[in-house]
């Protein structure tokens, strides 16, 4: 038998001879790719293991490449001269945000007569003139003039009916409220209890520090006279600094807000809506008696926001107050940027709907790239069989 195999081997092709030695070869290749794969799924199954690879990993993010200590010395002296140039930029970059806060501040006075008006027109204290509210959309969205008068028609009966029925409502009630309500990032701090609160705010300013001063911005939240505290103004100031760091001075992407304080409220005795009252049962370890505790422990409130976590002068904060400041610097910039300079488009919901657009079409872009660039890869596949696709384009699915 042997014989005949040898027979048979001598007579066949070399081509032959070399397609049975590949396959031997992928046979042994496969066999070794699985005990691979076996080793690696009991490596990746051991605890200890998994951990030391993540401290490997760990290791290896932000690791130069090696390029630049590659470098000859004399290039490495001009890489530190280009250095040297960037921190001037850097230096005159944080001079220019000084003078974009001294802008904030000059068009601030610009801006106020009209923020004023607005107070006033929310606050009932100014009716304004049927001129001043006669809103004109765009062209498109414009009705024929019959319709108009039609519909203007139905609206004064309508008006006149609600007139007979209830009293006028002045200004526009809840105002700020809503605003609050229409914005994730202030209906997150918002609780059922702050709401009767907030009714009474009438108006939110903010206030720049003067020329010559350290670069500042105040927030001031106008309350009509309530029940809940004695206030008439609630306060909090945010401190910024527009200067880069001695010590890593490539960090610098503009003025950072450094800190924050708050004011103390007044509040009325059994209004205080941070705090909370609760009763805890205590069962006394030698006689085994039970005593109810009442204590006193703080509560989820807005009005948290004008208490933040002070900033040491020395040392580092925990990790909760780094996340409080986190999210109250936002706060603090978003009410200054877009909150008050846009209130009106918030109340009634249009800068939502801005926002939410620019999203989309954000999100669609990405999408429509990645679409496209699946489809530049199945063209540029020497392998890829559009009839063996599983999911063809619609135009190309048989009929």
């Amino acid at each position: 038998m042997a014989d005949i195999d040898n027979k048979d081997q001598a007579e066949m092709d070399p081509a032959d001879m070399e397609d049975v030695e590949e396959v031997e070869d992928e046979e042994t290749v496969e066999d070794g790719n699985s005990k691979a794969r076996q080793l690696t799924v009991q490596m990746m199954q051991n605890p200890q293991v998994l951990a030391a690879l993540q401290e490997r990993l760990d290791g290896l993010v932000g690791s130069p490449s090696g390029y630049i200590e590659s470098l000859p010395k004399v290039v490495k002296r001009r890489v530190n001269a280009l250095k040297n140039l960037q921190v001037k930029c850097t230096q005159i970059e944080a001079k220019f945000y000084e003078e974009v806060h001294e802008l904030e501040r000059k068009y601030a006075a610009l801006y106020q007569p009209l923020f004023e008006k607005r107070s006033e027109i929310v606050n009932a204290m100014y009716e304004p003139t049927d001129e001043e509210c006669e809103w004109k959309g765009d062209e498109e969205e414009q009705l024929t003039v019959s319709k108009q008068e039609e519909m203007k028609e139905k609206a004064k009966v309508e008006e006149e009916k609600k007139d007979e029925e209830k009293e006028d409502p002045k200004g526009v009630p809840e105002f700020w409220l809503t605003v609050f309500k229409n914005v994730d990032l202030l209906s997150d701090m918002l609780q059922e209890h702050d709401e009767p609160i907030l009714k009474h705010l009438e108006d939110i300013k903010v206030k720049f520090s003067d020329p010559g001063q350290p670069m500042s911005f105040t927030l001031e939240f106008y309350f009509s006279a309530n029940e809940f505290f004695a206030n008439g103004v609630l306060t909090k100031t945010y401190k910024m600094q527009s200067e880069p760091d001695e010590g890593d001075p490539f960090s610098f992407d503009g003025p950072e807000i450094m800190g924050c304080t708050g004011c103390q409220i007044d509040w009325t005795k059994g209004k205080n809506v941070t705090l909370k009252t609760i009763k805890k049962k205590q069962k006394h370890k030698g006689r085994g008696t039970v005593r109810t505790v009442t204590k006193t422990v703080p509560n989820d409130s807005f009005f948290n926001f004008f208490s933040p976590p002070e900033v040491p002068e020395k040392g580092e904060l925990d990790e909760d107050s780094e996340a409080i400041l986190a999210a109250d610097f936002e706060i603090g910039h978003f009410l200054r940027e877009r909150i008050i300079p846009r209130a009106i488009l918030y109340f009634t919901g249009e800068a939502i709907e801005d926002d939410d657009d620019d999203d989309y079409d954000e999100e669609g872009e990405e999408a429509d790239e990645e679409e496209g660039a699946e489809e530049a890869d199945e063209e540029n596949d020497p392998d890829y069989d559009p009839k063996k696709d599983p999911n063809p384009p619609a135009e190309c699915k048989q009929q």
